[in-house]
């Protein structure tokens, strides 16, 4: 009996196997790195070895659209993140000091998120699809090739070929192979056009260092997002499970005096000389400093010209697009992401050609503002840290929606309800564009930063450069 075959088992291709068996289908799993799901949290940590995820030890949070989708489609692994200790987010709760109005509003809980290393989650995730009926995880197996025939004049994925040689039949193929999916390789080789793809280096380098409590507590925001601009660095500051948390610098590539954050006291003498963020070392260093470089933001759709590069196969998550992971989006939309693929299944799947139009319509209506937006954020926040490397002081905005944005934040940190609207950007509640074409926001944005002045929120250039030296 056809089945549907999933390429990929970290998050988010178990959980589109998982939603897909949930629904009365057949699913493998085939993961290309082979070392068994650990016996526990703390070994996933410690001994896991994912070659096939570049980020698994680096910052990762959940933001929380990932509690939305978990709570409508997936409540038990919510509830297993829970039983391994997922901390609590609750950004309301966490409001800075300089909002004077503490009144809760109605529906306050959409903010609220649950959060975990990323180790942690893959953990539960890949634990919960040991016992899934319907669904097979088969570690340490490879898809090679895939199997194709032509189907109304188009290339139709009727399966895939392991590298041991056998051949899996498949009424779909899912493409959950992350930021590095060789699926564009692999439909290359099977005589298809070529697929459409747009990609950029994000132009940033990571400098993570976890901790864990020494006393039970998790230190507190004092900034209005986790993610804080500091001129030509930001700071990523993201509590996690079990008491633990990660702090993050990251920097333009092209700036060579900041990477020397790589060494440890020069690191630790930054974060300290940063106001806001100092009390984030007040725990034990579960790592070193961890760097990660040539992230990049990358989209790939399998429709060219309002035709399918092919049939019997679908992009989901990061294999569709990826984007910088300061703004912690990934697991955000390919869980829904995932969740909606099972929804286009249910009234698609038995339609090859109208399955494509259909995914990619969604796909495209839904999903790929934000990567636009993404990306967006990451080339102002780029040319902003470029200029003030040079010294050419930070770029004006080149049009009034680009000012609003950029001030956004700032004003955020002052008035109640648009720290509410920036929550409902960084928890990937609302695109972007939607909460600034509201009635109001950007002439109330502008209006509170024309008048506040701002604190110094760590060390000037000048100062930087001394402690890195």
């Amino acid at each position: 009996m056809p089945q549907i075959v999933v390429l990929g088992g970290g998050v988010c291709g178990l959980a589109t196997a998982m939603l897909l068996a949930r629904d009365g289908h057949d699913v493998s799993v085939l993961e290309r790195d082979a070392e068994p799901v650990p016996a526990s949290v703390d070994d996933a940590w410690s001994i896991w070895a994912r070659k096939g995820v570049a980020q698994f030890r680096q910052p990762h949070f959940l933001q929380a659209r990932v509690r939305h989708t978990l709570d409508r489609d997936l409540p038990d692994l919510r509830d297993a993140l829970v039983t391994a200790g997922a901390a609590r987010v609750d950004p309301i709760e966490r409001m800075p000091a300089s909002i004077a109005d503490r009144e809760p509003r109605p529906h306050d809980e959409r903010f609220v998120s649950i959060t975990a290393r990323r180790t942690t989650v893959e953990y539960v995730f890949a634990r919960a699809a040991e016992n899934e009926p319907r669904m097979t995880v088969r570690r340490g197996v490879e898809a090679t090739a895939l199997a194709v025939r032509h189907l109304d004049g188009l290339a139709h994925v009727t399966g895939v070929r392991t590298g041991s040689g056998e051949e899996l039949e498949a009424e779909l193929v899912v493409d959950a192979m992350g930021r590095n999916s060789a699926l564009p390789r692999l439909l290359r080789d099977a005589g298809t056009a070529p697929v459409p793809e747009e990609a950029e280096d994000c132009g940033f380098i990571y400098y993570t260092r976890f901790f864990r409590s020494a006393d039970g507590s998790c230190p507190e925001p004092r900034t209005p997002a986790l993610l804080t601009p500091m001129g030509s660095f930001s700071i990523l500051t993201l509590p996690s499970d079990r008491e633990t948390w990660s702090v993050t610098f990251f920097i333009s590539s092209g700036d060579r005096p900041l990477k020397r954050l790589r060494d440890a006291e020069r690191w630790r003498a930054v974060l300290a000389a940063c106001p806001l963020h100092a009390h984030w070392l007040d725990g034990e260093p579960l790592s070193g400093v961890l760097p990660m470089a040539g992230v990049l933001d990358r989209y790939r759709r399998l429709v060219s010209d309002e035709r399918p590069v092919a049939t019997g196969v679908a992009l989901v998550a990061d294999a569709w697009a990826c984007t910088n992971p300061s703004l912690a989006r990934g697991l955000a939309l390919g869980l829904d992401h995932a969740a909606r693929l099972r929804d286009v299944a249910r009234s698609h799947l038995g339609n090859p050609s109208d399955f494509a139009q259909a995914w990619d319509a969604v796909t495209e209506e839904e999903f790929t503002p934000w990567y636009r937006a993404t990306v967006a954020t990451d080339r102002a926040r780029l040319a902003e840290m470029e200029a003030l490397r040079t010294g050419s002081g930070p770029p004006q905005p080149d049009d009034p929606g680009a000012a609003v944005r950029a001030c956004f934040p700032l004003a955020a940190g002052r008035d109640a309800d648009l720290f509410r609207s920036l929550m409902e950007i960084v928890g990937c509640l609302t695109q972007p564009a939607e909460v600034l074409a509201r009635p109001g926001v950007a002439d109330r944005v502008l209006a509170l930063t024309e008048v506040v002045e701002l604190p110094q929120p760590g060390p000037s250039r000048a100062e930087l450069l001394e402690l890195l030296s």
